[in-house]
């Protein structure tokens, strides 16, 4: 779900940035004055393994479409709302500018999309009221699998306003929400599935993670996240590195609702305006577009079909070297914070 320049005017597009760049300012306030130190190294891994596993798509049966895990709900429930935003959006930003996974406009919604609903909307009015201290396996998976239904769905109908907010007339709001919601329920229902085996996983693996940020206390001096850390790495290092081959080639939910309402995956790009700026910035940062080496422009060699698995070294490269700069994006605004709570 993430979208691309063409979807949004400038207004739009730069509202969000705005609206973005608050609530994480917001969040870095608070994680300031919470924030467990001995979390930040779980937060840079964790980040990791959302950023490969967003590079998997899976086929929604009886579509065409694809879609991939958010990764808003199980942030949050591992690390609380404010350093699961922060997350979210180092992930998102790495996408966007090292790899051109959607656009530097779009990025504020895309952010926003992704990070406010499941980390203060769907975690906070859903899964914490139906959590309690000490809640079985099954509570906890039912839990997370509504609130990571109800976190999409809401990202889901926020790309839709937004684009109507941006006059793109040529995605009518009825037939396009009638298009976004019903495959962002699929895709809402796989990535619940996966959002509460994830949890109840690292639940088993370590209990006191949970306690602690559902309590809001520090964990205990003698608890030990290297197991767990070490795990998710290897699952990050594992699932970017190889099991990306393994990606749907159906387009996404979003690209496919577009292609079904305007004839084309994708709107025609700015020619001028802030966009086409940005799209120049982009080209030069990104140097693994699309999660692949840059390819020479070739008008005459017929495009060929994505081969299923797709073995790619670019794919690889892309996973590994993408999850380390999450990581070492997501330590140094940790260790920030960390620095800025000595001063006071």
């Amino acid at each position: 779900m993430h979208m691309a320049d063409a979807l949004l005017s400038p207004a739009v597009g730069t509202t969000f940035w705005a609206g973005t760049l608050a609530a994480i300012a917001y969040c870095s306030k608070r994680l300031k004055e919470t924030m467990d130190e001995k979390m930040v190294p779980l937060m840079g891994v964790l980040g990791a393994f959302i950023f490969a596993a967003q590079m998997i798509n899976f086929t929604i049966p009886a579509t065409g479409s694809s879609g991939h895990l958010g990764g808003g709900i199980i942030l949050s429930v591992i690390l609380g709302p404010y350093a699961a935003f922060i997350v979210i959006a180092s992930v998102l930003t790495v996408q966007a500018l090292f790899f051109a996974d959607g656009g530097l406009l779009a990025l504020g919604c895309n952010i926003w999309n992704l990070g406010i609903y499941p980390c203060f909307i769907a975690y906070s009015l859903i899964y914490k009221p139906l959590v309690s201290y000490g809640a079985t396996p099954g509570r906890i998976a039912f839990a997370a699998f509504i609130s990571g239904v109800v976190g999409l769905q809401l990202g889901a109908f926020s790309v839709v306003m937004q684009t109507l907010l941006s006059g793109r007339s040529e995605l009518p709001f009825g037939t396009f929400v009638l298009l976004m919601q019903p495959v962002h329920l699929g895709i809402g229902i796989v990535e619940g599935f996966a959002t509460a085996g994830v949890i109840n996983f690292i639940k088993s693996a370590r209990p006191e993670i949970f306690e602690s940020t559902f309590s809001a206390r520090p964990l205990a001096a003698d608890i030990s996240l290297r197991k767990v850390f070490v795990g998710l790495l290897i699952a990050a290092v594992l699932t970017g590195g190889m099991l990306s081959w393994f990606a749907s080639t159906n387009p996404d939910g979003l690209e496919w609702a577009i292609e079904k309402t305007f004839g084309k995956p994708e709107l025609p790009e700015h020619t001028q305006s802030i966009a086409s700026s940005l799209k120049k910035i982009q080209e030069s940062t990104s140097f693994l577009p699309e999660y692949a080496f840059k390819k020479t422009e070739n008008t005459e060699a017929p495009k060929k079909e994505e081969a299923w698995p797709n073995v790619d070294a670019g794919k690889s490269l892309s996973g590994v070297v993408g999850s380390s700069i999450v990581i070492g994006m997501v330590l140094l605004i940790g260790f920030s914070i960390k620095a800025m709570r000595r001063r006071i």
